[in-house]
C-alpha cells in the first residue's frame, strides 16, 4: 500500500470520528435532556436515527436496505446481526424504524462524547460479571415493558481474526426473547467488514448493503428451545453472508 494510500485512509478514518462527535456536540442539550426521563427516549431515538444517516453517507458509505419481512411499529423485537466494524452500530439504526436500546459492552463508554450518551440510553454487560449480566436481563425487562425493543449482537464481540464469517453465538439474546415471548428479526450486515473493519489502515466508501429478514416467533417456545433457536438464527444471518461472498 502507498504512502499517499495510507494517508487518505488515515484522513477518511478520522473524518469518520469527527462525523460521530460533531451532530452530538451540535445537539448536546437537546440529547441531554432526551435522555434525562426515559419516557422521552423515543424523541431521542429520532434523533439516534438522523446521527446515523449523518453519518453513513457523510463518511460515504450508500445504505442500501432489503426487507424480507414487515414489523409492526407498536410491537416490541429483538433484533440481532453480525457484528464486525463501527459502523453496525450506525446501521442498526438506519434499518430499524422501531425504538430500540443497543444491549453492548462497556468499553464503548470511553469512546470521547459518544461514550457519554451510549452510558445513558444503553444496557451496558460487563462480560467477566455474572452480577452484570443477571442486571441486564433486568434492565432489558424494564424496557420491554415500556415497548421499546431490544438490540445485541449475539457474537458477544468482533473476532479477532477477520477471516471468520460469523463466530459462533451467546445465548443472552435468545434467552430473553424466550422469555418474554417475543419475536427475533435477524439482520445480515453485508458490506461493513469491507468498509470499515477494525483494522485502521483498512476500508473505502462504497455500497453498503443490509438484509432485514423475517421475524422468528418464539411464541410457546421455552428455555429448551434455546439452542435450537440460536442455530436457527445464526444461520439465517450465515446464508446470506456465505450468497453475498458468491456473488
Amino acid at each position: 500500500m502507498s504512502i499517499l494510500k495510507k494517508l487518505l485512509i488515515v484522513l477518511w478514518r478520522v473524518w469518520f470520528y469527527v462525523l460521530m462527535a460533531l451532530p452530538i456536540l451540535i445537539l448536546f442539550p437537546v440529547l441531554l435532556l432526551l435522555t434525562s426521563k426515559e419516557r422521552w427516549y423515543p424523541q431521542f431515538f429520532l434523533l439516534a436515527r438522523f446521527w446515523a444517516t449523518i453519518v453513513l453517507y457523510g463518511s460515504g458509505f450508500l445504505p442500501k436496505v432489503k426487507r424480507k419481512g414487515n414489523l409492526d411499529c407498536n410491537s416490541s423485537y429483538m433484533f440481532i446481526a453480525n457484528h464486525t466494524s463501527m459502523a453496525d452500530i450506525m446501521l442498526m439504526l438506519y434499518c430499524v424504524k422501531n425504538p430500540f436500546v443497543f444491549v453492548g459492552k462497556q468499553e464503548l463508554t470511553k469512546i470521547p462524547i459518544f461514550g457519554f450518551f451510549y452510558r445513558r440510553t444503553c444496557i451496558l454487560v460487563d462480560r467477566n460479571s455474572q452480577r452484570s449480566k443477571t442486571q441486564v436481563f433486568k434492565e432489558a425487562k424494564k424496557r420491554l415493558d415500556t415497548g421499546i425493543s431490544i438490540c445485541i449482537f449475539p457474537e458477544g464481540g468482533v473476532p479477532d481474526d477477520e477471516s471468520i464469517v460469523l463466530d459462533e453465538f451467546k445465548d443472552g439474546a435468545f434467552r430473553l426473547a424466550i422469555d418474554y415471548q417475543i419475536p427475533i428479526v435477524p439482520l445480515s450486515f453485508l458490506d461493513n467488514k469491507k468498509r470499515f473493519s477494525y483494522t485502521f489502515l483498512s476500508g473505502s466508501p462504497g455500497k453498503m448493503r443490509a438484509v432485514l429478514h423475517p421475524m422468528i416467533t418464539t411464541v410457546g417456545l421455552t428455555q429448551e428451545d434455546k439452542r435450537s433457536l440460536k442455530i436457527q438464527c445464526r444461520e439465517v444471518i450465515l446464508q446470506s453472508l456465505l450468497d453475498s461472498i458468491r456473488i
